[in-house]
């Protein structure tokens, strides 16, 4: 991957289960097919939406095999590398590489906040072990580590390898800094789904998104319009689209969001509510009100 390829609509995908909760590859290789057939321009796995911190390193290794081998080069796969030491997310990175990926997004380590030279430094050895083109996740809320513009900065120009951002800190400020910071060196992405549409505005060249598992279709227009809408001014459709869309966009931006996507992926059938412990289906008002969200979608579901 270039620079040039980061754009569009890179779905962070959820792993599909068999009733043993071992990763079912069958049903895999035929979401990312659909996802891809939608206009998905990478795949992305396994994040958070993928619960990366619940698989094993040879199930991760499984599943971009299995990822690559069903796309057939169609789109990169982009292998999401978090862990909690250096060491150990290397060692993801260089396998994700042997496994076909040809991207990696990569994270701070779990559960530490130390200072600047020690994040840095982490972020460094992970970009230097591959030859691969990769995305820096910034997700303060999550992570407590925020790499602010001039931090990205400062690590771009150290790396030209480092071809994305990808901005979680929820301030749609930040699309606009980075890019005053650092123009186009770096492609920016939303992370956050119900920022989708005022990330495009602002300048945005891409979103990770998580609903797109249940609606492909509407996810990738919803983009495509967005995009358009800041180059024309044109947001009739942008708006009709959003406003049905939002509700369910917003399942993605609270803490049972893996529970949520995966609650809407069943509904759609797109999925299922499967998810690994120490997470279980969603039960009580949580769910009472996603369902009844995710009934109203239903009953207004435009046509596209």
């Amino acid at each position: 991957m270039q620079r040039t390829d980061w754009q569009g609509v890179m779905p962070a995908i959820t792993n599909p289960y068999r009733p043993d909760l071992s990763v079912d590859h069958q049903r895999l290789a035929d979401l990312v097919v659909r996802l891809a057939d939608a206009g998905s321009t990478a795949i992305v796995t396994p994040g958070s939406l993928g619960e990366g911190g619940a698989l094993s390193l040879e199930e991760k290794v499984a599943i971009w095999t299995t990822c690559t081998e069903a796309l057939e080069g169609r789109v990169p796969v982009v292998a999401a590398v978090s862990a909690v030491s250096t060491d150990q997310s290397v060692t993801i990175a260089r396998a994700a590489e042997s496994a076909g990926c040809r991207g990696l997004m990569v994270l701070p380590a779990y559960a530490y906040d130390g200072p600047w030279s020690e994040i840095r430094a982490h972020f460094a050895t992970i970009f230097e072990a591959t030859g691969l083109s990769c995305m820096l996740y910034n997700n303060p809320i999550a992570y407590r580590v925020d790499v602010r513009p001039d931090r990205l900065a400062e690590l771009a120009a150290a790396h030209r390898n480092l071809h994305a951002v990808k901005e979680s800190s929820g301030d749609i400020r930040r699309v606009r800094e980075i890019r005053g910071v650092l123009e186009d060196r770096l492609a920016i992405f939303v992370g956050i789904d119900d920022m989708a549409v005022e990330g495009a505005a602002a300048g945005a060249d891409g979103w990770i998104a998580g609903l797109v598992n249940a609606l492909p279709e509407e996810s990738i227009r919803l983009w495509e319009l967005a995009v358009e809408a800041r180059r024309t001014g044109e947001r009739e459709e942008l708006e009709s689209l959003y406003q049905w869309f939002l509700p369910l966009l917003r399942l993605d931006a609270v803490p049972e969001f893996v529970h949520l996507v995966n609650l809407v992926q069943a509904e759609f059938d797109m999925g299922d509510e499967l998810v690994r412990g120490p997470r279980r289906p969603l039960e009580g008002p949580v769910r009472e009100h996603a369902l009844k969200v995710i009934a109203e979608a239903k009953r207004t579901r435009p046509g596209l």
